[in-house]
């Protein structure tokens, strides 16, 4: 059986103290708490507080939960709220278009699937969730890239392959792109990141209007494009679903 690692169980008690009781804590009340030599413990807290997981006020030297933390908790809240409040949107939304529906969030320099609805055909699927997509190449990335600061951050760092012919690699051009996906208000991939597949997405906002995730429809492009053109019907079905969503976790009216 493997051991587990001491430094990390000891940050972790650290937390942990960190979380109850005294909201702030000094060196001596740490250390002595989790029975560690004040050298161990202060080098825990300093690299807690070089990755943002504690802080230190200034005037007294105690330390605290860092806004890191909190973040990451609002990040796994956000994902599990935003799939619940999207189950019944997003099963409707598959139902009326007749295609595949995808919900996806930003996750290390790629839109992360978190939840799947099949196309209800009864043909044979994949389950894709937890399934990684490019950024640039995809509706769901190309929204999140456009609406989310750190996504457009993210996507201007990663390699920009050229999946097929229609991907759009160069910086200028893929800049216009998010231009015209805020002010419309979605976006498309048409065979960009699979040959014969096209999909629209729109973004998700939460009741502080960040967005917090992307809601598409994927399909194949004969059916999507049945006259070269993303059929108008469906991007509205994907907006409505997006709003719908966006309004039960708080946003109000877009």
């Amino acid at each position: 059986m493997a051991k587990n690692i001491q430094s990390l169980e000891r940050a972790a008690a650290m937390l942990r103290l960190l979380a109850g009781g005294e909201r702030r804590l000094g060196l001596s009340d740490i250390a002595s708490s989790l029975g560690l030599a004040k050298g161990t413990a202060h080098g825990i807290l300093r690299t807690l507080q070089a990755e943002g997981f504690v802080e230190q006020e200034a005037a007294s030297g105690r330390y605290q939960l860092g806004a890191e933390l909190l973040r990451l908790g609002n990040s796994y809240l956000d994902v599990h709220e935003l799939r619940a409040r999207a189950l019944v949107w997003t099963d409707d939304l598959a139902r009326s278009s007749g295609e595949s529906v995808h919900l996806g969030v930003l996750h290390q320099q790629g839109v992360l699937i978190v939840h799947h609805v099949f196309r209800p055909d009864d043909s044979r699927q994949v389950l894709e969730v937890g399934a990684m997509q490019p950024l640039h190449s995809t509706a769901l990335g190309k929204v999140l890239s456009a609406y989310d600061p750190v996504a457009h951050s993210e996507v201007l760092e990663v390699e920009r392959e050229a999946f097929t012919p229609r991907t759009t690699t160069e910086l200028t051009a893929f800049e216009s792109l998010l231009d015209m996906t805020r002010a419309r208000g979605w976006a498309a991939d048409v065979e960009e990141t699979w040959e014969g597949v096209a999909s629209v997405g729109a973004p998700i906002h939460d009741r502080r209007r960040m967005p917090v995730g992307a809601v598409a429809v994927t399909g194949a492009v004969e059916r999507l494009c049945p006259e070269g053109e993303l059929r108008p019907e469906l991007v509205a079905a994907v907006r409505d679903c997006a709003r719908a969503v966006s309004r039960d976790l708080g946003a109000g009216r877009f």
